[in-house]
């Protein structure tokens, strides 16, 4: 009955912080059957491979250390953020490696690494809400349900996302041996905010010193959330700038050009919605953020396997969708 009762405590809030993870990509949303494998890999891959690697690594400590309070202390604050943190990010690589196409910018980086990190998160949650349930009954499930899922809600794709930014300054960049560093660099970070949770909470006496590690870890992920804003603004300038050109071309309307840049496309998809046109004009502004992206591609990168033909497949595409899309 735990069992039953803790899947959905874990996986639905992890659906429900996906949702917004999604709708924070604003102008070029990933594919969402992109993002939901990359959530299952997070939930079953990554967690499987994390307790192998952590039993392996636990043999290891337990054979240098010869002391069961040192090997609990370095099974949270080393291997816990080493396995973890490589199985995550492994996913994010794998997205980056086959679907290369899809990975454009930052913010791809951040998305991809929080949505494998929230599919971590919520399987590790069933087996915490599991184990509490075992120690201390229906009060313990929920107690822990509100500190793993309210207080500390955003850990897992917090730590990820450090990878996924890595791999994708990798992604977005020339440089050889920035391309070897920013991944490596990433998946450090990723490795050093999951220890420094871990470690901290060692450290908890009371419910004072937890409410200021609570405290402190959501004054981190307000500003990490900034950032991402910043990164959404920066995107909207890209689309400000290569679209431009598609007005001038007659590909795009200026109406449809300013509904293509705002933050907030409600209007627009409401009024198809109405007028049975909401998957053209869905289709049409993701189009629009794809078209922008290639281009910003082409520039950075030249053809780089296929970007011209990506952008002519595209204009066609726009062409087809114009005269059904709402604004």
């Amino acid at each position: 009955m735990a069992f039953l009762v803790a899947i959905p405590l874990a996986f639905i809030p992890a659906f429900f912080f996906s949702w917004f993870i999604y709708w924070l990509d604003r102008y070029e949303k990933e594919p969402r059957w992109l993002l939901l494998i990359t959530f299952f890999w997070g939930a079953f891959i990554a967690v499987i491979g994390a307790i192998v690697g952590s039993l392996v690594m636990e043999v290891g400590f337990t054979a240098i250390l010869h002391d069961e309070t040192l090997v609990e202390l370095a099974g949270g604050s080393i291997t816990a953020p080493f396995v973890e943190e490589f199985w995550k990010g492994l996913a994010v690589l794998v997205v980056v490696l086959i679907f290369r196409k899809e990975f454009d910018s930052l913010l791809d980086g951040i998305i991809y690494g929080a949505i494998v990190g929230l599919g971590f998160a919520a399987t590790e949650n069933v087996l915490y809400f599991v184990g509490q349930y075992s120690e201390a009954g229906w009060a313990g499930m929920f107690q822990n349900f509100a500190l793993r899922v309210g207080a500390f809600a955003w850990g897992h794709p917090f730590y990820t996302a450090f990878t996924g930014i890595g791999i994708a300054v990798a992604r977005t960049n020339r440089n050889v041996l920035v391309k070897i560093i920013a991944p490596l660099l990433g998946y450090a970070l990723a490795i050093f905010a999951h220890s420094f949770h871990n470690t901290i909470l060692i450290f908890v006496t009371g419910w004072g010193s937890l409410w200021l590690v609570i405290l402190a870890e959501w004054f981190g992920w307000i500003i990490f959330l900034g950032f991402i804003f910043w990164l959404v603004r920066k995107e909207q300038g890209l689309l400000k700038a290569h679209l431009q050109e598609e007005v001038a071309n007659g590909l795009l309307s200026q109406a449809q050009y300013q509904t293509a840049v705002s933050f907030f496309q409600f209007g627009a998809r409401f009024a198809a919605l109405g007028a049975g046109a909401y998957r053209a004009t869905d289709r049409f502004y993701q189009v629009c953020g794809e078209l922008a992206h290639k281009k910003e591609q082409l520039a950075k990168f030249g053809d780089e396997r296929g970007n011209a033909a990506i952008i002519q497949t595209l204009r066609q595409e726009m062409a087809t969708l114009a005269p059904k899309a709402k604004t």
